[in-house]
Parts: C-alpha cells; sequence; structure tokens
C-alpha cells in the first residue's frame, strides 16, 4: 500500500507541464541487438556444416508464422489454427503463377499478400465474433479445407502438388543455394520482429494489447476492438503468407502436406514454448521446436527400436511439462537469466517523458447546467427486473454519490448510464444527447470516462502504458495509416505527446514516481488510483468511479477525496457509486439512495442522513 503522500492536491499542472524526472538507469541497450546482428551475418560466412545452415532457414520460415501467432494469441488473447493454410495461401500463389504464366516471384509476394489478405479479412469478420471454444474451431475447419481444396484441384496439382518453382533472385544473385537464401529468410524474420515490436509500443500497440484484457475496458477507454481483432488476424496471416512465399522457392516445389492441420498445432505450439507474449519468443521457440523433432527423429528409433513416429509422443509430454513449470514459456527465462550474468547490457534507460505538445481538451460546461439525465430508466434480466424506473440528474461542476445496500441496482444503474448495457426502458440523455444504447465506446468518445469496481488493469504493461489507454480516443487517425506509420517509428511525436499527457494525469493523482513500474506489481489502492488517472487521461466532462475508495486506508480517503474536490473546483462532474457513508458525505453534493432496482431517496448528505427511507434500508428502521 502506498503512503498517504502519494496522493496531494498540488496545482493542476500547466499544458506543457513535464513530471519531475524520474531514475535513470544506465546501460548498453544496443549492445545485445549489434551482437545478435554479428552473428547473424557470419552465421553462413563460417564453415558452417550445410545442415545447420538448411536447419536455420526453415527455423526462419517456422518463426514468420510464429510471430503472427505471438500477435494473435499471445498479445490478442485470440488462438487460431489457421497460419499454416495462410502460408498455403502464400505459396501456392506464387509457386503457380510462377510456373504456370511465368510471372516474377517479387510480384507473386504481393499477389500472394493481397490475397491472403482478403481471405484473412473474410474469415477474420465471421469468426471473430465468436467467443470461447468457437474461434479456434472455426480456424480448425479452415485449416482442413484449404488442405483439402489444394488436394483437389488438378491445376494446383493435386496433393503431388506444384514443381519446378523458381529460385529467387535479388539485385541480379541467385538464392538457389542454402547459404545466399539464409539472408533473405533471416533478413525476414529480423524485419518481421523489428516491425512488430515497434506496432506493440505504440498507440495502436497499447490498444492491441489491451484486448487480452478483456473488451469491456478497452470499450471503455474508446478503443474499437472488433476493428483491432481483425487487424491482428490479417496481421498474423501475412506474415504466415510470407513464410508460405519463401518456403515455395526454397523447396522449389509445393504441395498440401506442410499447409495441414497439423502445422497449425505446431506454430501454436512453437509459440507457446518460446514464449507466447513475447516476439522474439517465437524464434526461440521455432528453433527449440525444429531442432528437438530432428534429434528425437534420429534418437527415439536406435533406443526404442522400429520406425514409428514417437517424437509426437514426447514432444506431447514436453508441452505438458512446459504448462506446468514454465507455463510463459522459455523467453522470459533466458532474458532473466541474461539480465542477472550481464545487467549492463539489459538496463533500460527510464526517464519521464519529454516535454511535447498537448492534447486537445474539451471545453466544460456552464456549471450548474443539466450534464447526465437519467429518466425513468428500467433493467431487465429476464423476469428479474434489476432497476425499476430510477430518474436523477447530475449537473455540471457538482459530485454525485449512488448508493444503497448490497444487492440495490448500483452497478447495473452505472454500467447503464456508461453504456455497458443497453436499458430495457426509459432515457439516458449526456450534454443534452439521447446516448442509451449507443455502446460504451461511442459514449466514452463524448466525454464520459469510468473506473471499475473490480480494478481493470494490463498488468503486464506499465502504469504510464495504461493511464495512455485512456487518451487513445483523444487524437483521430485512420487505423491502417496509424499501424504503417507506427510499424516504421514514424509516429514519435503523436508517441511523446500521449506519453506526456499521461504523465500528467499520473502527477494530478501522485503516482508519478511510478510511472515505469508494472500495473502488476501495485497495491491494490495503488491500482485504484490508476485507474482513476487513466480515467482522467480520457479528458472527461463527467467521470464515473466505482467504488474508488476500496482497499484504501483513512488518509489515503481524506487525499483522494481533495483530489477529487480538486477536480469538481476545475469544472468536473461526478458520480461514484461507493460503500463508504464516511466518505460519501464528506465530498458530494448531492446523493441518490436506491434499494431493490428502486430510488427510494434523493438529495443533500444532510438530507440523506435523516431521511427514514435510508435509515429503515441501512439499519431497519433502528435510529
Amino acid at each position: 500500500m502506498h503512503h498517504p503522500s502519494a496522493l496531494h492536491t498540488a496545482p493542476a499542472p500547466k499544458a506543457t507541464a513535464t513530471p519531475a524526472p524520474a531514475a535513470v538507469r544506465r546501460g548498453r541497450p544496443w549492445l545485445a541487438p549489434a551482437l545478435l546482428l554479428a552473428a547473424f551475418i557470419l552465421f553462413p560466412l563460417l564453415p558452417t556444416p550445410q545442415f545447420w545452415v538448411v536447419q536455420a532457414n526453415y527455423i526462419g520460415l517456422y518463426a514468420l508464422a510464429a510471430i503472427g501467432v505471438v500477435l494473435l494469441t499471445g498479445i490478442g488473447g485470440m488462438t487460431s489454427f489457421g497460419q499454416a493454410a495462410f502460408a498455403g495461401i502464400g505459396a501456392y500463389t506464387s509457386a503457380y503463377l510462377c510456373t504456370a504464366h511465368g510471372v516474377s516471384p517479387w510480384l507473386t509476394l504481393g499477389i500472394g499478400l493481397l490475397l491472403t489478405g482478403a481471405s484473412a479479412l473474410v474469415l477474420g469478420w465471421v469468426t471473430l465474433r465468436m467467443s470461447g471454444h468457437y474461434l479456434p474451431l472455426a480456424t480448425i475447419a479452415w485449416g482442413i479445407s484449404l488442405y483439402f481444396l489444394f488436394g483437389k484441384l488438378a491445376w494446383l496439382g493435386n496433393y503431388d502438388g506444384i514443381s519446378g518453382v523458381p529460385s529467387l533472385r535479388v539485385f541480379g544473385i541467385d538464392l538457389a543455394q542454402d547459404r545466399a537464401m539464409y539472408y533473405l529468410v533471416w533478413g525476414m524474420v529480423l524485419l518481421a520482429a523489428w516491425l512488430s515490436l515497434n506496432l506493440l509500443d505504440s498507440r495502436p500497440g497499447r490498444a492491441l494489447r489491451a484486448l487480452k484484457g478483456g473488451a469491456v475496458m478497452a470499450e471503455a477507454m474508446g478503443i474499437d476492438t472488433a476493428r483491432h481483432k481483425i487487424l491482428l488476424f490479417v496481421l498474423a496471416a501475412l506474415l504466415a503468407s510470407v513464410s508460405g512465399w519463401l518456403f515455395a522457392h526454397m523447396q522449389r516445389t509445393v504441395n498440401p502436406s506442410p499447409f495441414s492441420i497439423k502445422m497449425g498445432i505446431e506454430y501454436l505450439f512453437m509459440a507457446v514454448v518460446g514464449g507466447v507474449a513475447h516476439i522474439w519468443g517465437a524464434l526461440l521457440g521455432a528453433g527449440i521446436l525444429k531442432l528437438m523433432e530432428d534429434q528425437l527423429q534420429v534418437w527415439l528409433p536406435r533406443l526404442l527400436g522400429g520406425n514409428g513416429s514417437y517424437e509426437g509422443i514426447v514432444l506431447g509430454l514436453v508441452l505438458i511439462l512446459m504448462l506446468k513449470y514454465a507455463r510463459h514459456g522459455v523467453w522470459p527465462q533466458v532474458a532473466a537469466l541474461a539480465a542477472r550474468v550481464l545487467p549492463s547490457w539489459f538496463d533500460k534507460v527510464r526517464q519521464a517523458p519529454a516535454p511535447a505538445e498537448a492534447l486537445p481538451r474539451r471545453a466544460m460546461p456552464p456549471a450548474g447546467s443539466p450534464l447526465l439525465q437519467v429518466d425513468t430508466m428500467t433493467k431487465r434480466f429476464g423476469g428479474l427486473v434489476a432497476v425499476n424506473g430510477v430518474s436523477f440528474t447530475v449537473k455540471a461542476g457538482e459530485i454525485v454519490g449512488l448508493i444503497g445496500p448490497n444487492g440495490a441496482g448500483k452497478s447495473t444503474t452505472f454500467n447503464l448510464v456508461s453504456g455497458l448495457l443497453k436499458p430495457t426502458e426509459g432515457t439516458v440523455r449526456f450534454m443534452g444527447e439521447a446516448v442509451a444504447g449507443h455502446g460504451a465506446r461511442a459514449i466514452a468518445r463524448r466525454g464520459m470516462a469510468r473506473t471499475f469496481q473490480h480494478v481493470k488493469l494490463l498488468p503486464a504493461m506499465t502504469v504510464l502504458e495504461n493511464v495512455a489507454l485512456g487518451a487513445h480516443a483523444r487524437l483521430d487517425s485512420v487505423m491502417g495509416v496509424d499501424v504503417a506509420r507506427a510499424m516504421l517509428r514514424l509516429d514519435r511525436r503523436t508517441e511523446a505527446r500521449l506519453l506526456a499527457e499521461a504523465a500528467r494525469a499520473l502527477e494530478q493523482v501522485g503516482l508519478a514516481h511510478l510511472m515505469h513500474e508494472t500495473a502488476g506489481s501495485l497495491a491494490l489502492g495503488q491500482q485504484r488510483i490508476l485507474e482513476i488517472a487513466r480515467a482522467l487521461c480520457c479528458d472527461p466532462v463527467l467521470l464515473l468511479l466505482d467504488e474508488p475508495a476500496a482497499g484504501l486506508r483513512h488518509l489515503e480517503k481524506q487525499a483522494l477525496a481533495d483530489v477529487l474536490k480538486r477536480l469538481r473546483a476545475g469544472g468536473m462532474s461526478i458520480l461514484l457509486v461507493e460503500h463508504d457513508m464516511e466518505f460519501v458525505m464528506q465530498l458530494t453534493d448531492h446523493i441518490v439512495v436506491m434499494e431493490f432496482g428502486t430510488k427510494i431517496a434523493e438529495g443533500t448528505p444532510e438530507q440523506i442522513q435523516v431521511h427514514p427511507a435510508v435509515i429503515e434500508a441501512y439499519l431497519g428502521g433502528i435510529e
């Protein structure tokens, strides 16, 4: 639990103010990538056996598809077995066009990507609406269907496939030799890893990383989760397509076998073994799996006799042990060991964001004007009436408390107002506009931000990144352009503005000194304050706080109350649900009391304290 002084009431910072610099840890972040690049260049130039060069090429092909699995499953939280099928589209497109029509292999790469992207877009639009086990089942069906399609079409060679695929040429250099092909394969792998890491370290990347935490929080921050899911699905498919294209021109022949559902499962296996949430884990997992398969095929028949496919059994056992003892994969353990052995190589420079142009801000409505108007709002779940004809108003510049015993319907009312639920009857007007049924994302973009009863943060992301999610909807953008700029690191000015805004929000609530810590390492009280900072980063007109004082000590609650009063003084309106009556009474201007889904009282804190219906609800009529 943080010290009470972590919350303060210092004057709100100016638009260009920058928080006090965080501690700087000096390291050599360039050294590890430099050594990796040197090893990449020298590997085929040394007297390396031909077998290991070929193995390295195959590992690179697998790693490309596995990076897509990491993006889709590890980052986006969606399980797919369709990577092998998308690799098949890239391979067969190039093989057919090159052999049947003499099209340049480099032109077929673009055509294959277009076909893959279009099929992934259609498949993603259909399947990503599914949840639970339906999505992986749908991608399994897709993989099986495409496998049989490749095998049944005579113009694709049936199950014999297509042979005579030409080798690639780069600047007149023939890449028919494995040592020459190595540079193209691994150049593509490192480029894919670099682009993916750049994407994740950006505004759209944070939105993609928020998908795994659930759509509720992301939508409340103004993120279009459906579009971002499809984006991830298409990106993963495109990486697989590039892998298939390289495979076709390295093997010089294609057939359906390498693109079966078995390979789709193996790609997922590679990501899990290496570290499904880590880009570099895809490379490590591909290497581990490929080398294990080859060595097991050699040694198991010698040990067990016969020619059975024992490697499948052993790999299955390895996966079970991995899920039990290293469920986050091998990469996090390798990275932690390297950081302990060579700390100066891996220490990051940690400092406060640089000064940047402030983001645009909304104008606050005139004090006392009607801001939120709830009129006879009702919500039924089947035969259960959770909220029954509730009406109340929140005026600009005031703090309104929504209280009541457990089961009174407060959280349901909160969710109806914020767009997570749609009212069965009644209306909700925000700033004069009817918003009932518009959805959380649309309402958030209109200037309503919220926290949650059960804290919804991304524990692996830093405090600063979590808060920056709140500013996602404050800048207009086109998703495709936004993603391309992020991958090429052309968005640094925008990124600086977002992080500076997040730092200012953290300073406002007293958590600036923790901005580089991971959100999961904070105490519960600090996490609740972090959620408030994230909501403030949305630049709201109305702030919805769901039990903000839960988990805080007495002095921390007082400090939080002071922060909320300062926000009110700045023109912000606040609607809060809270069980701590002392906290509510000292803070609010107006209180609405509910019981069994119905409003039983409304008035000032002084009026509510002596209201007979409230006393009856809380104390059973005993004064």
